[in-house]
């Protein structure tokens, strides 16, 4: 069992961890959160020693192994199943071990013949996901996996949530998709404010203590400013009376004594709000069999697709990465010639686009808030600045040159570019990508209130849950419109690859059981899924509203007990005091029942899995 003790680590003047102790149980499976910088991936620097503590303590029992995908791309096998092989105990390619290999392999997203090549020709995402089949396959006591869905497609994604939900030893995961991590692990630790908070449960229970935690503090925080005031009131009232020199002296020592609590410093989020440009009409563009190919005489990379896009329409295109989802918001968007087929655009389109490639195209000598303001010239610069501050880069730090920025950073000023750009339609390539699952929660929140429409390509579910009214579906073999929301495509059609592997499926069905009965119990079991979780869902929601509503008014009683008390009002002192006491009750009362229901809802999903992997 691996054991942290009074670990510190800075680095400059920047602390990151400050006297942080945990210690995972067997068969654990944790959820690292946190904000962008907080330390996640360095505690895993710390926990694989690649790093030094300043201070504390790192323990695990002998042989006790820690896997994890490195970022160095190293490969010793012949072969893509060769280098998957290595993981396994026996390090050899020789049947019937490497069946399990193939498995995970085509589960992760390889095609038959890759797993033939050499790992040096498929690509770097496929090279990526080469090293996590490798550590998987080596069953590790510990796996460490730092944000393992990057490079995969949706497909894939699904896949490695089953398989670690079947983890058999201890695992730490770090993501920013809050629904990925939620359904897999069995405990959730947040790094907040250089410590860390763990808990049994997930995302939303470790927030929700969090917030008291917060709240509870910053209580405690006034009480003790308000009696400190009182406690100096009295020092310096009698100061001069002799009678009154031991009560005074035995005060000034408690003062001296008593440590002040500090406020808490405001912790920046993005913020996002697009720019709607008006638009009268409803039809804002359409395509029509449109074909597109890269090379000429090529296979085409895009056929047929026709898709119209209204105002207020929010359109999710999914599907496995490299069959065209990027290069069709390209072509919409003007940047490509289609091959064949049409393009029409109201006259009062106002487009925004949003691709990864758009990222490298930013002015490498241009400073943050020149980036942003080229967007739009019409802005003044406080404008633009306001959008910098949205973004994250406050004061001098919108003065910094795009060379100087991080990846991460750099998507965040192509994104304050769209955000300044007048539009009445959004192309977004994969928006989500370095932002954390607050600034995910920002951006669902900030496309849902956009009048215009939205067309989007992303891998994370939690957005397609929340926004697709649409789908765009790339999946075998075709691109094809589907009406109706995400949870009716999963329930009604599903994925062509899913519950089995690519290499399984050339290969007779061992059960003997068709596509359409699988369909039919795959149906079967989202639906009673969604009747179960939904009734919970809705629950936990209603309280965390709840709560909100109940802490905004105890703010409010705070602040009017402050005044009353400045203006020694004795009628509104009461009268808030009662209130704030009831207040207070309520709160404990709404926190009681969220933390009922989210044990709850965690029960019933974890018997809704273990009945669905033994069916």
């Amino acid at each position: 069992m691996l054991q942290v003790r009074n670990l510190k680590k800075s680095y400059g003047g920047k602390v990151l961890f400050d006297d942080v102790s945990f210690a995972l149980t067997p068969r654990e499976r944790l959820g690292l959160v946190g904000r962008n910088d907080s330390g996640k991936t360095t505690l895993f620097r710390l926990l694989l020693g690649e790093e030094q503590p300043d201070d504390g303590i790192i323990e695990a029992p002998r042989r006790y192994r820690i896997g994890h995908v490195s970022q160095l791309l190293q490969f010793e096998g012949d072969t893509v199943l060769a280098e998957a092989c290595r993981g396994l105990e026996s390090g050899t390619d020789l049947r019937p071990e490497t069946h399990r290999a193939e498995k995970m392999l085509a589960g992760l997203g390889f095609d038959p013949a890759d797993i033939r090549k050499a790992p040096s020709q498929v690509s770097g995402g496929l090279q990526v996901r080469l090293q996590l089949a490798r550590v998987l396959l080596s069953a590790p006591q510990l796996l460490l996996l730092d944000e393992p869905t990057n490079y995969l497609d949706i497909v894939a994604i699904r896949w490695l949530e089953r398989f670690l939900r079947g983890w058999p030893n201890e695992l730490i995961l770090v993501t920013h998709d809050q629904d990925f991590m939620d359904s897999i692990t069995t405990h959730t630790m947040a790094i907040h404010r250089q410590r860390v908070r763990r808990v049994e449960g997930t995302t939303t229970k470790v927030y929700a203590l969090l917030s008291q935690d917060e709240e509870i503090y910053e209580q405690t925080r006034r009480n003790e400013a308000r009696e400190r005031r009182r406690v100096e009131r009295f020092i310096e009232r009698f100061r001069a009376k002799a009678t009154k020199a031991r009560s005074v002296q035995s005060r000034i020592k408690m003062l001296e004594k008593r440590a002040t609590l500090e406020r808490l410093s405001a912790i920046p989020s993005l913020e996002f709000q697009f720019n709607a440009a008006p638009f009268a009409g409803n039809h804002l563009l359409a395509c029509s069999e449109l074909e597109f190919r890269y090379v000429e005489a090529s296979p085409l990379l895009l056929g047929g697709i026709s898709v119209e896009v209204k105002s207020g329409e929010r359109i999710g295109v999914i599907g496995k990465n490299g069959k065209g989802k990027s290069t069709l918001l390209r072509l919409l968007a003007g940047e490509l010639p289609p091959c064949a087929g049409s393009i029409a655009r109201n006259p009062s389109l106002r487009l925004a686009h949003f691709g990864q490639d758009n990222i490298e195209r930013l002015h490498s000598e241009r400073t943050v808030e020149e980036e942003v303001m080229a967007a739009h010239p019409d802005h003044e610069r406080r404008a633009a600045r306001d959008i910098c501050g949205a973004m994250m880069f406050e004061g001098d730090e919108a003065l910094k040159r795009i060379r100087v920025l991080s990846g991460g950073e750099r998507a965040r000023v192509l994104l304050g570019k769209l955000l300044v750009t007048p539009a009445n339609l959004l192309l977004l390539d994969e928006p989500t990508n370095h932002l954390d699952a607050d600034a995910i929660d920002s951006l669902i929140e900030a496309i849902a209130a956009f009048p215009g429409g939205v067309l989007f390509v992303t891998h994370n579910e939690r957005m397609l849950r929340a926004l697709a009214t649409r789908l765009l579906v790339f999946d075998r073999g075709s691109a094809r419109l589907f009406e109706g929301t995400y949870a009716d495509f999963l329930e009604r059609i599903g994925w062509a690859d899913e519950d089995e592997s690519r290499l399984a499926s050339a290969k007779t069905d061992a059960n003997g059981r068709g596509r359409q009965e699988e369909r039919r119990l795959r149906a079967a079991r989202v639906t009673r899924r969604s009747r179960l979780l939904r009734p919970l869902d809705d629950a936990i929601a209603r309280c965390e509203s709840e709560i909100a509503e109940l802490e905004e008014r105890r703010r409010a009683a705070q602040e009017g007990l402050c005044e009353a008390s400045r203006t020694s009002e004795g009628g509104a002192i009461a009268r808030l005091s009662r209130e704030l006491h009831g207040l207070g009750g309520e709160i404990d009362e709404r926190y009681q029942a969220l933390e009922r229901a989210l044990t709850e809802r965690e029960r019933t999903a974890e018997a809704l899995d273990a009945e669905e992997a033994g069916s």
